[in-house]
């Protein structure tokens, strides 16, 4: 009955609805696209199994307030947009056996960011379904995830600052400083980057 919404940087159509979906995507429900995961192929993910990484899928309802600049001068005010969001008990169980056994959980975007940390807020991840306006910032401690795959942001975004809390400000800007040297791509259909938790080297 409409058109996919696409984000305000997008400014031509897109021929092909699929050509701004995840290949792993099933439900629908979402309003946009969890674009750190558009840049995985169907090759990309049997390499990965390949070489022993576990992969495990989450539903995200991605909302079209992903895309909304913090303009309050305390981020503390800022109204975090509600996204919805379903973690299996079954996937739920990978993770605790994967941190059991010393290994590290890496969130391909920061909507899996949020919705595992979410699912964590009682201290103990746990099967989750429901909404989330959880908010990261610097100063947060990760209670679930240790590495992040995630496009270059906006600037003034909670996405950039969800980044800046794993991986501290002043290296992420620097990262960015980079990125605008070499000229990467941003946004969601630009270039990828794998963060680690700094606070773990």
């Amino acid at each position: 009955l409409g058109e996919m919404p696409l984000p305000p940087y997008i400014n031509e159509k897109l021929d092909d609805p699929e050509r701004y979906q995840t290949v792993y995507s099933k439900k629908k429900g979402s309003a946009a696209a969890p674009t750190a995961g558009l840049h995985f192929t169907d090759r990309l993910l049997e390499e990965l199994t390949e070489y022993g990484i576990i992969l495990d899928y989450i539903t995200l309802h991605v909302g079209l307030g992903t895309f909304r600049p913090v303009k309050s001068e305390d981020i503390e005010d800022h109204e975090m947009h509600e996204e919805y969001a379903e973690i299996s008990a079954a996937t739920v169980d990978k993770i605790k056996k994967v941190k059991a056994n010393g290994n590290k959980v890496v969130a391909v975007g920061t909507t899996v960011t949020r919705t595992l940390e979410s699912a964590a807020q009682t201290d103990e991840l746990s099967e989750y379904k429901g909404w989330t306006d959880i908010f990261i910032y610097p100063g947060y401690e990760f209670k679930v995830i240790d590495s992040l795959i995630t496009n270059f942001h906006l600037p003034k975004s909670t996405l950039l600052m969800l980044v800046s809390a794993l991986a501290g400000k002043e290296f992420v800007l620097n990262a960015y400083q980079k990125a605008v040297e070499e000229e990467y791509r941003f946004f969601s259909l630009g270039d990828a980057m794998l963060i680690l938790n700094r606070k773990e080297d």
